[in-house]
C-alpha cells in the first residue's frame, strides 16, 4: 500500500471535519475519516507539528537528536550468538540516551503514519472499525519504525454520510479499503529512541522512536 493517496479536498472541509485536540487531552481512537493528501496535513494538525513521513524528514530528526548513525557492524559483531552482542547493544542505548538529554527535538510534537484498513461497520456509531500496522521506513540510519504509546485500543473512523454508504457497499463486496493512520504526539524522554536490529534482515539496524500519542487522524483517497 502506498503511504499516501493522491486525493484533494478543500481546506474548509478539512478544518470542519478535524478540530484540533487540545494539548494534554487523552487521544481518542474515534475520529472523522478525512479525504486528503499529504500536502493538507499541516492545515489541520496542531501548529508547530513536525511531519516525519518521509525518509529525509526522519533522517534530519535523528540527526538533531543523535548526530550520526551508530556503527551498526561493530555493534552487531558476529550476530546474536556473539557473547558481547547484547552488552554492546545495551551500552549503545544507554550512551545515546544520556547524550541526547536537553536536545530541542526531544520536545517536538511530531506526526508519523501507520497503515490502516477499514473493517466492520458499527451502525450505532456510524463508523468503521480500523485495523492498523506499523510502517517501516528505510533510511541512512537504518530501518525506522515508530512505536505508539498510549494508543487507544478501540479505533473507529467516522465518514460523512455520502462516503459512508459508498464504503459500506465496497466492503460488502469484499473490497479492501486501505487508509492512512496519522499519529501525533511527543517522544517519551526516558525512552525516546530504542536501538535494535531488524528481525527481517540480519545485521540491519532498527530504530524505534517511542511516541506518546496525543491524537489520531484517518485519511482515505
Amino acid at each position: 500500500m502506498n503511504a499516501w493517496f493522491p486525493a484533494v479536498v478543500g481546506l474548509a472541509g478539512l478544518l470542519l471535519a478535524a478540530p484540533v485536540t487540545a494539548g494534554g487531552e487523552e487521544a481518542t481512537g474515534t475520529r472523522p475519516l478525512l479525504r486528503g493528501d499529504r500536502g493538507k496535513l499541516s492545515t489541520f494538525l496542531p501548529s508547530g507539528t513536525h511531519l516525519l513521513l518521509e525518509a529525509g524528514a526522519i533522517e534530519r530528526f535523528l540527526d538533531g537528536l543523535d548526530g550520526a548513525p551508530p556503527d551498526w557492524a561493530a555493534v552487531y559483531g558476529h550476530g546474536h550468538h556473539d557473547p558481547g552482542h547484547d552488552e554492546r547493544l545495551f551500552n549503545l542505548n544507554r550512551e545515546r540516551d544520556a547524550k541526547r538529554e536537553g536536545k530541542p527535538a526531544l520536545q517536538w510534537r511530531v506526526a508519523f503514519v501507520w497503515y490502516g484498513d477499514l473493517s466492520d461497520f458499527d451502525p450505532k456509531a456510524g463508523g468503521f472499525r480500523v485495523t492498523i500496522g506499523p510502517k517501516f521506513t528505510q533510511t541512512r540510519w537504518g530501518v525506522v519504525r515508530f512505536k505508539a504509546d498510549e494508543l487507544s485500543g478501540n479505533l473507529m473512523a467516522i465518514p460523512n454520510p455520502g462516503l459512508r454508504e459508498s464504503l459500506r457497499r465496497k466492503i460488502e463486496k469484499g473490497e479492501r479499503i486501505e487508509i492512512d493512520v496519522v499519529m501525533t504526539g511527543r517522544l517519551i524522554p526516558e525512552e525516546s529512541l530504542v536501538y535494535d536490529f531488524s528481525h527481517e534482515e540480519e545485521g540491519r539496524g532498527l530504530i524505534m522512536p517511542v511516541v506518546r500519542i496525543e491524537r489520531i487522524d484517518y485519511l482515505v483517497p
